[in-house]
């Protein structure tokens, strides 16, 4: 049964238009329910932080919405009109969603502008386009993405040379680059020192607005920094929504989750 409590400030405040709504979502497999009837509604240009135990359906959900996994009952609207589970995974995509896994994937032979690059180049077309040069315009959406993930100064620096921290930004930049208006992001702060930790939270702070964040995450402190609404799942559910204080009181994710 879902325990979502009432009169919080951040649970209660409205997001805009709904860019992303998952209504009575059910995945079974052999029998188990990864998601159960779940319904959550993401506004336009708003950060969710998405917490719970493993085997909650976090990373299932994810799965849905990127058309990797299609579900047994329910639908998932994307924008206006557009029903996602009718989607494969490419169409997905090329719709303007990204989806960020926990371990990072760069090209580590490549150096930090050659990742950025190829990702531009990527985002624009056809293979044919991976033999042209770049323009003005397109070297400067490449220094203005260096500069926003924090790697102006490693842009001649080998991607496999950097820390895991900075793997995670250029990532991250070279999913913006194709412009995407939805990030899934999982777990992205996991296996990061304190400092890459609060500088990845100041990022998704000016990123939130011109696009749309989803981040699970296990990390309780910088769910706090980024001071957003807080999603709890439960047996692929929503047991719980509102401000991180908010659901910190709620007891029965204190015993499900937080208490562990």
């Amino acid at each position: 049964m879902n325990a979502i409590a009432l009169a919080d400030p951040i649970a209660d405040t409205a997001m805009g238009d709904t860019l992303l709504y998952l209504e009575d979502v059910t995945v079974s497999f052999d029998g188990f329910k990864a998601l159960n009837a779940l319904s959550l509604a993401i506004g336009k240009g708003e950060m969710r932080t998405v917490i719970g135990p493993n085997g909650a359906g976090k990373t299932t959900m994810m799965d849905v919405i990127t058309g990797k996994t299609r579900p047994d009952t329910g639908r998932v609207q994307f924008g206006d009109r557009i029903d996602l589970t009718r989607l494969d995974e490419a169409a997905v995509a090329n719709l303007g969603i990204g989806r960020k896994f926990q371990k990072p994937t760069v090209f580590e032979n490549l150096t930090v502008f050659e990742n950025l690059e190829l990702a531009l180049k990527t985002s624009r077309g056809t293979f044919a386009t991976l033999m042209a040069r770049l323009d003005g315009t397109a070297l400067r959406k490449i220094d203005e993405m260096l500069a926003l993930i924090g790697l102006g100064g490693h842009k001649a620096r080998s991607a496999g040379a950097l820390s895991h921290g900075q793997k995670q930004w250029l990532e991250i930049g070279m999913l913006l680059l194709a412009e995407p208006q939805l990030l899934l992001l999982d777990e992205p702060v996991a296996g990061m020192t304190d400092i890459e930790t609060e500088q990845t939270a100041k990022l998704f702070k000016e990123l939130a607005g011109s696009h749309t964040l989803v981040v699970v995450e296990h990390d309780m402190q910088f769910v706090r920094e980024l001071g957003v609404r807080v999603t709890v799942l439960h047996e692929g559910s929503v047991l719980a929504e509102g401000s991180l204080d908010h659901v910190q009181k709620n007891q029965r994710v204190v015993d499900v989750y937080l208490g562990r």
